[in-house]
């Protein structure tokens, strides 16, 4: 992915983001929660496929019958195995003490 003049951190689509992941089963269901605003980044609400994702930011998505929230720690290269992908990111518990 190049990298725009100016820009300080790279990023990745939040679809990539997501299947790479391995937080969603396919890229298209991805695509799908995104286009139709149910993810949320950074307390903002994503209505496209193609919003950027980078390190640091707070991801919040409806999964089965809850809500998830994860914190990105890496973008990933690719799809790898399930210890790599969870290497991307660390998950929140709502109503949680800080």
């Amino acid at each position: 992915m190049a990298e725009r003049p100016g820009a300080t951190a790279q990023a990745l689509r939040i679809d990539k983001y997501l299947w790479f992941a391995r937080l969603a089963k396919s890229r298209s269901s991805a695509q799908k929660l995104a286009e139709e605003g149910h993810i949320r980044v950074n307390g903002r609400r994503i209505d496209r496929s193609h919003a950027p994702v980078r390190p640091g930011d707070l991801i919040t998505f409806p999964q089965m019958a809850s809500v998830r929230v994860v914190r990105v720690i890496a973008l990933p290269l690719r799809r790898g195995p399930v210890p790599e992908a969870q290497a991307c990111y660390e998950e929140l518990t709502l109503g949680a003490p800080s």
